[in-house]
């Protein structure tokens, strides 16, 4: 229903308005009335109101001054003009805006009618838009969040080979605050659990509403953020930024948040991990490990737990430098110096607690997935065989069964890298690229870091790109960074330099220029263009 103001300074024409129409049938109420446009004015103020129908001449503020004073402080309602016969050529010439229609007195109700159902097509259209463009900034807001989500669990997942280009990549997310070199962060592990067997499908029904809840949740701190990793089912992963003298009570404050909500909507327990604070972009693998060996600690049973990590002292060691000599012993086919490799930092340690041997056994998992996934050979067997080696991790009953799920693991890799860099026509590495590209499109790529990242000549991975896709790298790249763009831009709240950082430009004015050049339009251009539409 929608609601109606009526302004006149004669109280009979007011009455008279309210007897002319059947209102409630036609879908309005009536549910204030003003004798001048101030005291209207002040109405607006208290009540909710949709439509105004306003006379012009009024003493203390006419009707035209009222309805521009509308326009400007309560845009959304409309206004229908009354005007006697000697005004009415004048007032209809002002085309003031917002002014639905102009009716002379005394009223037809006829008229009258047909003015309040232009309103009515004119209000449905306009929450029709209004709840498009809502689910439009929804769907691509939520765009946004997903690219930050997928770049921190690529943080912690996979390898990292530039460290510049993930400064860059976090900056263009905004999340510049972790590219801090001296930026201490801290992780926390969240499962949800049912107690209820009765119904088995209640864990999978509310995943969903968990994740946006736990989205939800770290939007309220500062420097907060949650992701998830689908290798590790009903768990939610939370990373934030820590302040040496608050981190304690962050942590604390969070898990309890977590715990009350879950119990509260969802009727769930939660097993919490805490994992240790680490300092730095290099060391974020280090604590995502951490907090899933907290949480591994848990007890089996549906039933709240928090386990903290930071109380156990213990210094896990896992050098940049080893673990390249790791993706070398791979990526050039040999399986000795891997085996090696693996013997030098898993065996032969006496000393060597379970904690630190879980450590670097889930370093080396995350690696071998990685590399899995960068040369598309994540088939249904090799993640059989990765679940395989993080169930045995986590049971821990063997190390020497560690280690050979993880030799044998890494020898079916070697394989089908050597493989598909062995493939005649070159298109399985193509492949491989161009996947690559659509995850990195927004960093420094260049042909050299690209035949640096798949160990394949420059030229060479030239050609066979250009034979294969039908278009130079250059080419393609600017086409992803295109495509990308016009999904950005529909979220209104983007900048355009925002969407010019998100998709690899760190000048504004060039990217205007390519996307114009690649859609006959700019930005700007583009975004207005959607809007009108709308």
């Amino acid at each position: 229903m929608m609601k109606v103001l009526i302004t006149d300074d004669e109280i009979q024409i007011r009455k008279g308005l309210r007897l002319k129409v059947e209102w409630e049938k036609e879908g309005f109420q009536i549910v204030e009335e003003a004798s001048n446009g101030q005291e209207a004015l002040d109405l607006l103020k208290k009540v909710e109101v949709d439509v105004v129908i306003t006379d012009v001449r009024m003493p203390i503020m006419d009707g035209i001054e009222f309805v521009k004073r509308v326009s400007k402080e309560h845009p959304n309602v409309k206004v229908i003009v009354l005007s006697g016969y000697s005004d009415f050529e004048y007032v209809r010439s002002t085309m003031i805006e917002g002014v639905i229609d102009y009716l002379l007195k005394p009223v037809d109700p006829d008229e009258l009618v047909e003015a309040l159902k232009r309103i009515r097509i004119a209000a449905e259209e306009e929450k029709r838009k209004r709840i498009e463009s809502d689910r439009m900034n929804l769907l691509v807001h939520n765009q946004l969040e997903e690219m930050r989500e997928q770049y921190l669990l690529h943080l912690v997942k996979e390898e990292l080979s530039e460290l510049n280009m993930a400064i860059e990549r976090l900056q263009q997310l905004q999340l510049e605050d972790f590219a801090n070199e001296n930026a201490q962060v801290q992780f926390l592990t969240v499962e949800i659990r049912e107690s209820d067997c009765n119904n088995p499908n209640k864990l999978k029904e509310l995943w969903l509403p968990f994740r946006m809840m736990c989205r939800e949740i770290a939007q309220g701190y500062v420097g907060m953020y949650s992701f998830y990793d689908v290798s590790y089912a009903n768990m939610i992963h939370f990373i934030y930024l820590v302040d040496s003298n608050q981190f304690i009570h962050s942590s604390s404050s969070l898990v309890k948040d977590v715990q009350r909500n879950v119990k509260e909507f969802m009727d769930l327990e939660t097993v919490i991990g805490i994992g240790k604070v680490v300092t730095g972009l290099p060391e974020f693998k280090t604590g995502y490990i951490s907090a899933l060996l907290s949480w591994s600690q848990s007890q089996m049973g549906s039933y709240s737990q928090v386990i903290d990590g930071t109380v156990n002292n213990e210094i896990f060691e896992f050098s940049a430098g080893f673990e390249k000599k790791l993706i070398n012993s791979i990526e050039d086919a040999n399986y000795e110096a891997f085996k090696s490799n693996i013997y030098s930092i898993l065996g032969g340690k006496n000393n060597q607690s379970i904690m630190s041997f879980s450590f670097a056994a889930n370093r080396i998992l995350f690696l071998l997935g990685s590399l899995a996934r960068k040369y598309d050979i994540d088939t249904i067997d090799i993640n059989k065989m990765i679940w395989n080696c993080q169930q045995s991790i986590w049971e821990l009953n063997s190390h020497s069964r560690v280690m050979e799920q993880l030799i044998y693991l890494g020898h079916s890799i070697i394989e089908k890298v050597y493989e598909a860099r062995c493939s005649s026509n070159g298109t399985a590495i193509v492949e491989n690229v161009r996947r690559y590209l659509e995850q990195h499109y927004a960093s420094e790529i260049s042909l050299t870091t690209l035949s640096e990242q798949f160990h394949i000549n420059s030229t060479y991975l030239s050609d066979i790109f250009k034979n294969y896709v039908g278009q130079n790298f250059s080419d393609y790249l600017i086409n992803l960074r295109m495509d990308n763009a016009k999904s950005l831009l529909k979220d209104n709240q983007l900048k355009i330099i925002d969407v010019a950082h998100l998709v690899g430009f760190s000048n504004s004015g060039y990217f205007s220029t390519v996307f114009k050049k690649h859609f006959g339009q700019t930005p700007v251009e583009f975004r207005k263009s959607l809007q009108l539409s709308q």
